[in-house]
This record gives structure tokens, C-alpha cells and sequence, in this order.
């Protein structure tokens, strides 16, 4: 069965289940982290994974029948995911600084 798991830090990991535990541990097999940024994703293989119950916010079975993805979705490689990752963390820190200059010059 293919999951699709959140975890408390906000990553998406994609996987095989192989096993859990009593205290919702789970081993995922050929595991791959989803990183979406805008329209472009990555899956980022991770291999064989062990998942402590304590980090899953989400479990979600996939239907391997179905598309997994919107057709309007890019693949792209793990370095240009990546460059956009950071460029929409730049966006966001420069977005609250303007914000706090605005701010202090009361300025809505």
C-alpha cells in the first residue's frame, strides 16, 4: 500500500508500508520526500525510512490508479527545487521586512 504522510516539521514523504508499531512508528520503503514549491515539485528518494509516531501530523493511502499529481505540475531536478525554495523564503523575509519599514514610518 502507497502512503502519503505529513509530518510535523511540514515535509511530505511518499512511500511503501512495510510496517508500524503500537505507537504509530511506520517503516516506508523506497520512501521520496515531495517538495512543492508554486507549480514545480521534486521527489527527493530517501530510500528506506523510519518514521516515529510522534512526527506524523497525516497518513493518507494513495490510489495507484490515479493520477497522483495536476497535469498543470513541473518536475524538476532536486538543485532547481531547491533555488526555488530559497527564492520564496528570500520573498517572505523581504515581504515582513517592508512590512516593519512601513510600520515604523507609519505608513498602512
Amino acid at each position: 500500500m502507497k502512503l502519503v504522510m505529513l509530518l510535523g516539521d511540514g515535509r511530505h514523504l511518499l512511500g511503501l508500508l512495510r510496517s508500524f508499531d503500537q505507537f504509530a512508528s511506520i517503516v516506508l520503503e523506497g520512501a521520496c520526500e515531495r517538495v512543492i514549491v508554486g507549480d514545480l515539485y521534486c521527489d527527493i528518494p530517501l530510500g528506506l525510512n523510519v518514521i516515529r509516531g510522534e512526527n506524523v501530523v497525516l497518513i493518507g493511502e494513495m490510489d495507484m490508479e490515479k493520477e497522483e499529481l495536476p497535469s498543470h505540475m513541473t518536475a524538476v531536478s532536486t538543485a532547481e527545487i531547491k533555488r526555488a525554495q530559497k527564492a520564496g523564503r528570500d520573498a517572505t523575509y523581504l515581504k515582513g521586512s517592508m512590512k516593519n519599514i512601513m510600520k515604523s514610518l507609519d505608513i498602512d
